[in-house]
């Protein structure tokens, strides 16, 4: 069934049972047994194996540690000792405290937060997690909802990444882009300049960013959204009461130690954002080979490393702060422990995440969905619009942009090529942001979940809170790239999205308030 309409099945099966039962371990599960049945005719002891091998190769991948995923794993245990030492040390607190003082409205504290998310544009996983142990004491003390807040920060993460060529996305995609030139022979473009002037054709991306300010500034609570928004204000609730525990809340573990300073939460920040992007550019700079530039060293960076590094020294920090304070020692295997439990159900998700994107990879559930791009016969104007939906649909189902890009990014350039040269960086940023958009949208993408998990927030709620407001960017989107199919325009479809995101805010603020059911 590999690389057949019925490689869509496991996807859809997941992504259905998701939003049936809310339950997304459930979900997962019952998509990677039905692919595994799938790949082996339904024979069911070597479906077993298949799924015994994914999870296994989890680990360790022809015959050595797949260190990657062990670094990465190591870093959300890592995060959440240190966001337990933050919490017991009363650090969290004093900056709630502190920030309450100066940023006095809800509509402050988000917009605040979607700064941040623009700020740290060099990663999308370090962003999705940094942003929320930087925010989640402001954004608490005045009642958003951890959904809003996991929104928020995802809503910014990735699009801001995709569209900087200092990041890991940016070097990854500028790698991409030059050997696609020399397959082509395309050589009056050189990569980083085509990056460079794919940025404003990068529709969604800029869509989603100016939708989240304007969310946060004219109160678009839509959706599912809104019930979450309307029980923090009015009950203080920040998360779902019925839902089960979720990582990074510790709200009932500890009792803030009262000598708690803003510093005993900053400084540890402080020293795993340093930590972290000097790591990223000295394991960069030793993995180049010839001149080391700023794009090399992004390009050869190793994230997850560098992470870790970040973490460890984040957390020795939080330990020379809690051995400051008035506590009693015994109490730091207690923090460590509830600092690792709580990390649990995002590392639970993140694995299945993981094993049933390697079963759809195994399926061909992207090369059947490219396919059927590729033999097409359509009008070079509409090749855009066609590939930003192909590359939704792929990253939907496969829950990877990178693995989109990987994918989709070649078969644009050969299109466009062969049919209309001109529509070359147009259908490439397509694809780009075509990736972003279903990134946004699956419950199993890597920064989708790192978002959750950086916000506090129960996973499902956050994908369904999210998801109105990436088809909202995305028709938008859309509009613009028929609009750059039919003139090969820049600036005009960019503005004319923008535009469109602008009418559509003000459209259902003015509905919300005639309702009387503005938050």
């Amino acid at each position: 069934m590999e690389g057949t309409i019925f490689s869509l099945i496991p996807a859809l099966l997941m992504l259905v049972l998701v939003m049936l039962t809310r339950k997304v371990l459930l979900s997962l599960g019952a998509g990677i047994i039905v692919g595994a049945l799938f790949i082996h005719d339904f024979n069911i002891i070597a479906s077993v194996s298949e799924i015994w091998t994914v999870f296994y190769e989890i680990f360790v991948s022809e015959g050595a540690l797949n260190t990657g995923n062990l670094l990465l794993l190591g870093f959300l245990i890592l995060l959440g000792m240190m966001t337990a030492f933050l919490q017991a040390s009363g650090g969290s607190r004093a900056f709630g405290e502190w920030m309450m003082k100066r940023i006095k409205t809800r509509t402050g504290a988000q917009i605040m937060t979607s700064v941040l998310g623009l700020i740290i544009f060099i990663d999308d996983y370090f962003n999705s997690l940094a942003v929320g142990q930087i925010a989640r004491p402001l954004t608490d003390r005045h009642k958003i909802s951890r959904a809003k807040l996991a929104y928020i920060i995802d809503s910014t993460s990735a699009p801001v990444t995709v569209i900087s060529p200092i990041s890991s996305w940016g070097a990854y995609i500028i790698g991409i882009l030059g050997g696609l030139f020399a397959a082509n022979g395309i050589t009056d473009i050189q990569p980083l300049t085509a990056f460079i002037q794919m940025i404003p054709l990068n529709l969604y991306a800029f869509s989603a960013i100016l939708l989240v300010f304007m969310v946060a500034y004219l109160k678009l609570d839509i959706g599912p959204m809104r019930k979450h928004e309307k029980r923090a204000m009015e009950t203080g609730a920040l998360l779902d009461p019925e839902q089960d525990k979720v990582p990074g809340d510790l709200s009932d573990a500890f009792t803030p130690h009262k000598a708690g300073k803003i510093y005993h939460l900053i400084l540890p920040i402080i020293v795993l954002v340093v930590g972290t992007v000097l790591s990223m550019v000295v394991t960069g700079a030793n993995a180049s080979e010839g001149t080391i530039t700023i794009l090399t060293i992004f390009a050869n960076t190793d994230v997850n490393l560098s992470l870790v590094i970040g973490g460890v020294l984040a957390v020795l920090t939080s330990l020379i702060f809690h051995f400051g304070l008035s506590t009693p020692k015994a109490n730091i295997g207690k923090i460590v422990g509830e600092g690792t439990k709580t990390m649990l159900p995002a590392i639970y998700i993140l694995i299945l995440a993981w094993m049933i994107g390697s079963i759809i990879g195994t399926l061909e559930t992207g090369a059947y969905l490219a396919g059927i791009f590729e033999n097409a016969s359509i009008s070079s104007t509409m090749l855009p619009v066609l590939f930003f939906i192909i590359a939704g649909f792929m990253a939907l189902a496969t829950g990877t942009s990178w693995g989109t890009f990987g994918i989709m990014l070649p078969i644009a350039a050969e299109v466009a090529a062969v049919s209309n040269i001109e529509m070359l960086l147009p259908s490439l940023a397509a694809v780009l942001a075509g990736a972003v958009f279903g990134d946004h949208c699956t419950p199993i993408s890597d920064t989708t979940i790192l978002s959750s998990t950086g916000a506090g927030a129960n996973h499902i709620d956050h994908v369904l809170t999210q998801l109105p407001y990436a088809l909202i960017a995305a028709g938008v989107a859309v509009v613009g790239y028929l609009l750059v199919g039919l003139t090969n325009m820049v600036i005009i479809p960019l503005l004319v999205s923008l535009g469109l995101v602008v009418i559509i805010g003000f459209s259902i603020s003015y509905y919300l308030k005639s309702q009387g059911n503005n938050a």
